[in-house]
């Protein structure tokens, strides 16, 4: 709509200093930019395999308070409470950067921890997880529409409504999504399968621009028809 601007942003993956980076130079355009009304949309993936998840949450949390956003949940965002309830998901966890996490909380992971230290691991975790990031997993959306866009982590499934899609779809689809050269009736925003430069289709774009292997977070800014990257 005429007089709204949105920034969406890509897989942040623990890596806090770009996402200070990024949003100095977000809040350095909306300046430069003037306009009525400015809406930030984050992609999800805000934790693993970079080194600092607790950091990056802490400035979320923070940054929800003072700026008009929308906060997507990733797939990785599901191992926190997972693993927390079944220890035993850090066998799988720990091969997504969930180490990387653990480790960012204060905790000392074992590699191919057995399962008395996976409870003890889960339960010292879940001690040390703060509320207020509990409360900001819990109300992430799994999608968000507006104007001709549909913003959404992963993707969605071909051939299904977009107010029909399955959870299980929206965080963690991959090719079935990637390879379809439909019209999803609107433009799917998206991350989750890194590519180096940001990646603009008919039907999709992909911003995932994986930050904790390039150094490159990603912002797409999206305002009138004009379509441009931070």
């Amino acid at each position: 709509p005429d007089g709204v601007r949105i920034y969406a942003i890509g897989d942040i993956h623990g890596c806090a200093a770009l996402l200070d980076s990024l949003l100095t130079r977000i809040e350095a355009h909306k300046v430069a930019n003037p306009t009525r009304e400015c809406i930030e949309i984050f992609l999800g993936d805000y934790i693993d395999r970079g080194p600092a998840s607790q950091d990056v949450l802490e400035r979320l949390v923070a940054h929800k308070r003072t700026c008009q956003s929308v906060f997507l949940k990733g797939n990785h965002e599901t191992y926190v409470d997972n693993f927390i309830k079944t220890p035993s998901v850090l066998q799988d966890w720990q091969h997504l950067g969930g180490l990387e996490t653990l480790m960012s909380y204060g905790m000392k992971p074992a590699i191919n921890a057995k399962a008395e230290q996976q409870s003890q691991l889960a339960a010292d975790f879940g001690q040390a997880f703060p509320e207020a990031h509990h409360q900001f997993l819990r109300h992430l959306k799994s999608s968000f529409t507006y104007g001709d866009f549909f913003f959404v982590h992963a993707g969605v499934r071909p051939g299904i409504a977009l107010a029909r899609q399955r959870e299980e779809d929206l965080l963690w689809i991959r090719e079935d999504f990637l390879f379809c050269e439909d019209d999803f009736g609107k433009v799917v925003v998206h991350g989750h399968t890194p590519v180096l430069q940001p990646e603009v289709r008919a039907n999709r774009i992909n911003i995932d621009t994986g930050a904790y292997a390039t150094g490159r977070l990603t912002c797409l800014i999206l305002e009138g028809d004009k379509v441009d990257f931070i």
